[in-house]
């Protein structure tokens, strides 16, 4: 009776179990990816890590060609709601492939990964995510952003939130800061494909968040544009997005 009251169990929980490990068709895509002048098709897939969840422990895409038996497969590892996008950010005359999937952590960062095909291959190209963002406190409840090496750093009033810099020890109550302390400067969180001029050239727009004492103090996002150019990105404009007051940087 033991023995049959264990089957009974092993057959009524394995269909759950199986199915977190299951293939599924996330989306699909046709878009000529390869330069032929066909589109392929595109299946973005991958497997729950659990049946019930929304998280993908494997996320991938296969890729196959209408008039011929090739396939190719790009691999992404895990994440959450998976999308790819496709633009010719190379400007190579192909579409490029870029994939983004929210980490599921608070500070709203994505995976992101970029592929170009070159010689009957799709490879992984770098993002720009290497933008120098440095940033303090300053005495009289005031913070300091420096987007690039040797520009006037831009001052804020972060005087809105003094009574909880007041609390956390961070400054006195007549404005003093206690110790240095840097703002917290995440990585990029995620890219836009934007346009470049009014002829469609395409490139990137990435969002960097900075936080104040913890991630949950906005201090402001910095909005970059990136062009592709010579096999490596330019920076060509970047700017700090705030609803904090700006001061003049004579004051600092």
């Amino acid at each position: 009776m033991a023995y049959i009251s264990l089957l009974f169990l092993a057959l009524f929980f394995a269909p759950a179990e199986a199915a977190s490990n299951d293939t599924m068709l996330i989306q699909t895509y046709e878009e000529d990816v390869t330069g032929d002048g066909e589109k392929e098709l595109l299946e973005l897939k991958g497997k729950l890590f659990a049946a019930d969840g929304v998280y993908y422990q494997d996320i991938w895409v296969e890729i196959s060609s209408p008039s011929t038996d090739k396939t190719w497969r790009i691999n992404y590892g895990g994440g959450y709601d998976p999308e790819l996008h496709f633009a010719d950010l190379t400007h190579s005359g192909v579409m490029d492939i870029l994939y983004q999937s929210p980490t599921g952590g608070s500070g709203g960062l994505y995976t992101s990964q970029l592929n170009q095909w070159e010689k009957d291959d799709f490879i992984e190209l770098p993002l720009p995510i290497e933008q120098p963002v440095k940033g303090e406190f300053m005495d009289g409840f005031r913070a300091s952003i420096q987007l690039l090496p040797n520009e006037d750093p831009i001052i804020l009033d972060v005087s809105g939130q003094k009574e909880e810099y007041i609390r956390l020890k961070l400054y006195d109550e007549q404005g003093k800061l206690l110790e240095p302390t840097t703002l917290m400067i995440d990585p990029v969180a995620f890219f836009d494909i934007i346009d470049l001029d009014d002829e469609g050239q395409k490139g990137l727009k990435s969002f960097q968040q900075i936080s104040g004492a913890y991630h949950a103090d906005g201090i402001g996002t910095v909005e970059s544009i990136w062009m592709y150019d010579e096999e490596k990105w330019m920076l060509l404009e970047t700017d700090l997005q705030t609803d904090l007051p700006r001061l003049d940087n004579s004051s600092s």
